[in-house]
């Protein structure tokens, strides 16, 4: 298994018994060729749903930055009457950041 694929639990034990039976057919000097297609198809969904997956939490981590970016131009232009709500919703801008860059790398990716 590789780093970069996200199973479901269905496609674990499917791999596992896929797995199983290809090193008994192995074994047994039989043809192991539709566990091995089966196994690839496996792999390239869990491989498609890691992309998927990476798009996502980058694209959540690129619309946090430039709505902290929009924050902290609204903080410095925003009058003394207003100033305190803007610097609120910049540190919500901030706050929001954070948890989108921090379950991109619990995911595993890098910024």
């Amino acid at each position: 298994m590789s780093d970069d694929r996200v199973y479901t639990g269905g496609e674990r034990t499917r791999r596992a018994s896929l797995l199983l039976r290809g090193a008994r057919r192995a074994v047994a000097g039989a043809d192991t060729s539709g566990v091995d297609r089966q196994i690839d198809r496996i792999d390239a969904r869990a491989e498609q749903r890691w992309d998927d997956e990476a798009n996502a939490h980058a694209r959540q981590v690129q619309d946090a930055r430039a709505s902290l970016a929009s924050a902290k131009a609204t903080e410095r232009a925003a009058s003394n009457g207003d100033r305190r709500q803007a610097q609120r919703d910049r540190k919500d801008a901030q706050k929001a950041l954070n948890r989108a860059e921090g379950a991109a790398r619990r995911f595993g990716l890098r910024f």
